[in-house]
């Protein structure tokens, strides 16, 4: 199957799941509970005095500003309660100010603190359908360091300046007490809801995009739901205009930050290389198998624009496009000052580069979620404030990204049993059933298959195959036990 982030259950469909998720976790080590120790560090850790400086005081590195006054409002999915970002955006003469509050995981974690070692152990929060293991204990990432509307919360506040074409910069970042005042969802939110300068802000950052030739994608989100007749069935989660300008404001703060370290001469970087020659070949095989049609001519962004929003089809190929991507890395800048950068691609003239935003780029948003951001984070307050960064996140920076390494190949594992498992179960009891595939890839493992309905990826023993032939494959095996189906070219 197209692989994505996160793999949706509704709530009347767990206890069907219950035991093929329990043993997913069991199998990869999921991790459970935090530890008694770092619970009650985090307990400790909230209940710790604020230090609130009035504004137009000099605050210190622990000290907060009292920043209540801005109408900051958050916006995410509507079961979430680890609330990282809350934004307020307006205009000022022909430039867009955004200011984005992120939730200051840095006052609550304390370096070589519990929560900061056990952080170092998990390095990112794991989604499964029916809960998740986040990188921080509940009294922190769900209560006291959330943005949850309600009482003043601390937060570091970014002020982004975006310019008519899209072009942003950093114009301060500062420890501040904010008050969310609405916690808007995607399902429901109107544009009423909304700050008047949110669609112009998107709309800026998406010219932006046109003009550098990035190709950023909303990945699609999958969900498991029951079928008519009886048995699930996969199918994707559309997501409104209103995800998408969420987006932009995140985006354009981890490119502004980006900027603001590689000027100082210090940083974590997210670097990726571009899709390359073969995994491009793939990617045309596996249109041809939903049956698009992608003219020779027509680059892969073209392409993918092209499509019909939410179409089936457009979000299993944009989720194969994903994959074909390869991963992106945490690169450090000593890593470009000593080597030039990372070999494997995701340099630009000697700069860190994202080949997807055609950008330099930074992970510094949720820091709730991954471990690194709260690291970023710091080295900016610093930049932006004339400090000299903390030595402990300077020393953090080349071992962050084999931790963070960690952390996301458990979660990419994690990620696709959930949808081996519900592939198994979605596909069980159909034995024997024969189905259409086009060969997307062939190596010493076999033949790799997309499958055009249900949209599944395999892998199966074909002779003399090439990339891009039509074949009909017959399932012969599923074990949800082991989330494993068996394929068997017919004909």
């Amino acid at each position: 199957m197209a692989r994505t982030g996160r793999m949706m259950l509704p709530d009347d469909l767990a206890e069907d799941f219950r035991d093929g998720f329990a043993q997913l976790r069991e199998d990869f080590d999921v991790p459970g509970e935090h530890p008694a120790e770092v619970r009650a560090a985090a307990e400790v850790a909230a209940n710790r005095p604020f230090d609130v400086v009035e504004p137009g005081g000099t605050p210190e590195r622990w000290q907060h500003v009292d920043r209540t006054d801005i109408a900051f409002l958050t916006l995410d999915p509507a079961s979430s309660t680890d609330l990282d970002q809350a934004f307020a955006v307006s205009m000022a003469g022909d430039d867009v100010i955004l200011h984005y509050a992120i939730a200051d995981v840095g006052w609550f974690v304390r370096h070589g603190d519990p929560i900061d070692r056990e952080a170092w152990q998990r390095g990112s929060t794991i989604y499964l359908p029916d809960g998740r293991a986040g990188l921080h204990p509940e009294r922190i990432a769900e209560d006291a360091g959330s943005l949850l509307p309600g009482s003043p919360k601390p937060a570091i506040v970014f002020t982004v300046r975006v310019a008519a074409d899209g072009g942003v910069r950093l114009d301060g970042a500062e420890r501040a007490m904010v008050r969310n005042r609405s916690k808007l969802a995607y399902s429901t939110v109107t544009p009423a809801d909304l700050p008047d300068a949110f669609p112009e802000l998107s709309r800026r950052i998406e010219i932006a995009e046109a003009a550098r030739g990035a190709d950023r994608i909303q990945w699609p989100e999958q969900e498991v739901v029951r079928a008519e007749g009886g048995g699930y069935t996969l199918q994707f989660r559309p997501r409104n205009e209103a995800e998408g300008q969420n987006a932009a404001m995140s985006l354009a703060t981890n490119m502004a930050i980006a900027d603001a370290l590689w000027e100082a001469e210090a940083g974590l970087f997210r670097t990726m290389p571009p899709v390359d020659d073969r995994r491009l070949g793939r990617l045309r095989h596996t249109a041809r198998a939903f049956g698009l049609d992608w003219p020779r001519a027509v680059s892969l962004k073209d392409f993918e624009q092209s499509l019909p929003a939410g179409d089936a089809r457009t979000s299993a190929f944009q989720l194969a496009i994903r994959r074909a991507a390869g991963g992106a890395s945490y690169t450090p800048y000593e890593e470009f000052e000593r080597d030039g950068g990372p070999k494997d691609g995701g340099v630009k003239d000697g700069k860190p580069w994202h080949a997807a935003l055609a950008a330099t780029y930074v992970h510094a948003t949720a820091p709730l979620r991954r471990l690194a951001d709260r690291y970023v984070i710091e080295a900016t307050l610093a930049i932006a404030n004339g400090r000299d960064v903390p030595d402990e996140v300077s020393e953090a920076f080349p071992e962050l990204p084999s931790a963070m390494r960690r952390g996301d190949t458990l979660a990419n594992r994690v990620d696709r049993a959930a949808i081996d498992l519900a592939e198994a179960i979605l596909l069980q009891g159909r034995q024997g059933d024969v189905f259409d595939a086009v060969v997307t890839d062939e190596d010493d493992r076999g033949a790799r298959i997309q499958v055009s309905e249900p949209a599944v990826v395999a892998r199966t023993v074909a002779r003399r195959v090439d990339p891009g032939d039509a074949i009909q494959v017959k399932l012969v095996s599923v074990d949800v036990t082991e989330r494993r189906i068996e394929f068997e070219r017919v004909g």
